[in-house]
């Protein structure tokens, strides 16, 4: 079986998306581990403070009062820039549901932040008696442990969250590991495969003349390639006069390519040249055959790799098309009656002689051979030339006048 490039790189583009997207995951989650340091970095730096606030001289209490000042301030900063970092904890928030916790956590680390910030000040100002004193530094160190503990406890925690989202990064990485390698070794194998294929279309080495073609591409190519091949060796196959396939080359190309049309529609037309019959010649032999050529030639103009025309009768060409939609097909076919209608003959005691051609259309199902659908169109030509020229019929057409 052969494999279309077009799917094959499909698949890539939403497997590369697919590696981009679980990668940016792993990014975010990276950030949010450095944010998580700086967080853990901020509360020991409120540790440090604090302790500091503990141990300022009273020997000059305006020193103290301003040292005291500046970073009791800074210690409620602090707390503002771990509200705003954990702005960015997106996991914590979406897939572990940590904010709430943290944010009260937060909260109270405010409200004991201050209760700490009154007792030093109140330490650091009393001066009535030793017993004032003593109370006062004896509040002091009960907030100080107070506010301490409820530090190291955020700790504690910030370390649970960052287990849990060590582990949900492990298996991340195990998941994406197991995808991506069989993925990785399928596609790389492919697209050697797809690399073989161009090698021996260009045929760069020639020991490979023997290779098994891998995509449809490739194989619709290399039958374009080969045809005049084929057709030297089986002249049978030709039109004497047009050089293209005969109703027997018409077969005979059509069971070599129809495998390659993928999941395209396929349709037969029958083109017949206006006023240019067998029975009834209107110009000479010679002008007849140069007629013929030209009209052949505008019609493989348009030809696919995967498309096949043929002469198959004295004015008669048919042609079996693979296109993406119904509508394309049509369009295609109407394209070339209109090239046609534009070429000019010159002809003696005639002067400029345009050629016309009338043709049926239909989209040969599935179940539906080659013989059957030609029979159609022929139907659809024949009332095609009695409505009058120059006209693309198509199975619609039909049934609307039969209506």
């Amino acid at each position: 079986m052969k494999h279309s490039i077009k799917k094959i790189f499909q698949n890539l583009n939403t497997y590369l998306f697919f590696v981009l997207f679980f990668t940016f995951v792993g990014m975010m989650l990276t950030l949010e581990q450095e944010l998580s340091f700086e967080k853990v970095n901020n509360l020991n730096t409120q540790k440090g403070i604090i302790k500091t606030l503990t141990k300022l001289e009273k020997t000059d209490i305006e020193l103290a009062l301003i040292q005291f000042n500046g970073k009791s301030v800074q210690l409620l900063q602090n707390i503002d820039k771990l509200r705003s970092l954990h702005s960015y904890d997106y996991s914590g928030t979406i897939l572990f549901n940590h904010s709430d916790e943290y944010l009260r956590d937060l909260t109270h680390l405010t409200q004991l932040t201050n209760t700490f910030n009154d007792s030093a000040h109140d330490f650091y100002v009393e001066e009535d008696t030793e017993e004032n004193v003593e109370i006062a530094k004896e509040n002091l160190q009960n907030t100080y442990i107070a506010i301490i503990t409820h530090i190291n406890m955020i700790l504690f925690k910030n370390m649970a969250y960052d287990q849990e989202k060590y582990n949900l990064i492990k298996y991340l990485v195990i998941l994406i590991f197991i995808l991506v390698l069989p993925a990785t070794l399928l596609y790389r194998k492919r697209l050697n495969s797809i690399y073989d294929d161009v090698e021996f279309l260009y045929q760069v080495d020639k020991s490979k003349r023997g290779h098994d073609i891998f995509s449809l591409e490739a194989d619709a190519i290399s039958l374009r390639m080969n045809r005049k091949t084929v057709v030297t060796d089986n002249p049978s196959m030709l039109d004497p006069v047009t050089d293209i396939n005969n109703y027997k080359g018409m077969i005979h190309s059509y069971s070599n390519k129809k495998n390659l049309k993928d999941s395209n529609f396929t349709s037969v037309t029958i083109l017949e040249i206006d006023n240019f019959s067998k029975t009834k010649r209107a110009f000479t032999q010679e002008m007849t055959q140069s007629i013929l050529k030209k009209v052949a030639y505008t019609i493989s103009l348009h030809e696919q790799p995967v498309d096949v025309i043929a002469r198959t009768d004295y004015n008669q060409f048919t042609l079996i098309f693979s296109r993406a939609s119904k509508e394309q097909s049509f369009k295609d076919i109407e394209l070339i009656r209109q090239s046609i209608e534009e070429l000019k003959f010159n002809i003696p005691n005639q002067g400029h002689v345009t050629i016309t051609v009338s043709g049926g259309l239909v989209i040969k199902p599935n179940n539906t051979n080659i013989e059957e659908a030609t029979k159609q169109s022929k139907e659809i030509l024949t009332y095609a030339k009695s409505i009058g020229k120059n006209k693309i019929l198509q199975t619609r057409d039909l049934a609307e006048i039969e209506m």
